[in-house]
């Protein structure tokens, strides 16, 4: 599946606030917490809890919250089809940054070890 140019600047325009309800939903259907995502962002973005919720009221879109994000240098050891895109074919920035997030988040719902999701 290619991610065409469209793709990517809809990916750019989402807002964290909008799609934070709907990861933390997930997580917690599936018998995870709330803080175990949080760790998860934490990992992947350098964000703790006070910072995620300060994005979330200011509703940044993805490009602003990727754009402050320190990316975990291990983040490239993220591999796998997520939303019918192999996250290491990805080549804009953004959009992979994107993908790791919705791949770690789908990892922590299904009951992966959080080791194993922090690529430890």
């Amino acid at each position: 599946m290619n991610v065409t140019p469209e793709h990517n600047e809809r990916i750019a325009r989402l807002t964290f606030a909008s799609v934070y309800p709907h990861y933390v939903t997930k997580v917690e259907k599936k018998g995870r917490t709330k803080e175990e995502l949080h760790q998860v962002i934490e990992w992947l973005t350098g964000f703790d809890e006070k910072t995620i919720q300060a994005l979330i009221d200011e509703k940044v879109t993805f490009a602003t919250f990727f754009e402050r994000a320190t990316i975990h240098p291990n983040a490239e050891l993220i591999t796998g089809v997520i939303c019918g895109y192999r996250i290491e074919d990805i080549t804009y920035p953004l959009t992979r940054q994107a993908r790791y997030m919705d791949k770690l988040v789908d990892e922590l719902a299904r009951g992966k070890k959080m080791e194993n999701i922090l690529r430890g």
